[in-house]
C-alpha cells in the first residue's frame, strides 16, 4: 500500500524498525512473508509447531523463531513444491526447527531415498497420467451366442409376463 500524501508536504511518519527479538503482529509478519493473513491462521491449524502468542481479543504475537518456521514452510510450499503433507512430515522428523541444526537445505538425504513418501520429495516433473488400457474384446463362440440368444429369450417372455400383472 502506498503511503498517504500529507496536505502539509511534510514526509508521512515511519513505522519504527523493531529489533530482531521482537514480537511480531499477523498483518506484519503476513507483509514480511507475502502471503494472506488467512494463510498464516491456516497454516496454524495444519502445523501444531506453529504457535503465536494470542492476547485478549485474540490477537496473534509472532515470536522470531515462529516467523522464522514461518519463513521456512513458505518457502517449501511456494518455491519448493512440496505439499503440505511432506513439510509436516518434515517438521515431525525434526528438520525445520528454527534456530536448531542444520538448514533443511543443507540436510543430507538419507539412503533408502527410494523409501521415502513421494510427497516429502519435490517432483522434478510431473508424471504422465498412465494411457488407458484398451478394453479386451473376445469374439464369442456359436454355442456362447446360442445359449446368450436363448437367455434373451427368456428373459423377454418373463418381462412379457410381469407387464400383463
Amino acid at each position: 500500500m502506498p503511503d498517504p500524501v500529507r496536505i502539509d508536504g511534510d514526509e508521512p511518519a515511519r513505522r519504527a524498525v523493531k529489533s530482531a527479538t521482537a514480537f511480531r503482529t499477523i498483518s506484519e509478519v503476513a507483509d514480511e512473508l507475502d502471503v494472506p493473513q488467512h494463510v498464516l491462521r491456516f497454516w496454524e491449524t495444519k502445523f501444531p509447531q506453529i504457535r503465536p502468542l494470542k492476547r485478549g481479543g485474540g490477537r496473534r504475537y509472532y515470536r522470531p523463531e515462529d516467523v522464522e518456521l514461518l519463513r521456512k514452510v513458505a518457502k517449501l510450499l511456494y518455491q519448493e513444491g512440496y505439499t503440505i503433507k511432506g513439510v509436516q512430515r518434515l517438521l515431525r522428523e525434526g528438520a525445520l526447527k528454527a534456530g536448531a541444526g542444520p538448514a533443511y537445505e543443507e540436510m543430507a538425504l538419507p539412503l533408502g531415498l527410494e523409501e521415502l513418501d513421494a510427497d516429502l520429495i519435490p517432483p522434478d516433473e510431473p508424471e504422465p497420467a498412465p494411457e488407458p488400457k484398451p478394453a479386451r474384446r473376445r469374439a464369442l463362440d456359436a454355442t456362447t451366442r446360442e445359449v446368450l440368444a436363448d437367455l434373451l429369450i427368456e428373459l423377454e417372455a418373463i418381462r412379457a409376463l410381469l407387464a400383463r400383472r
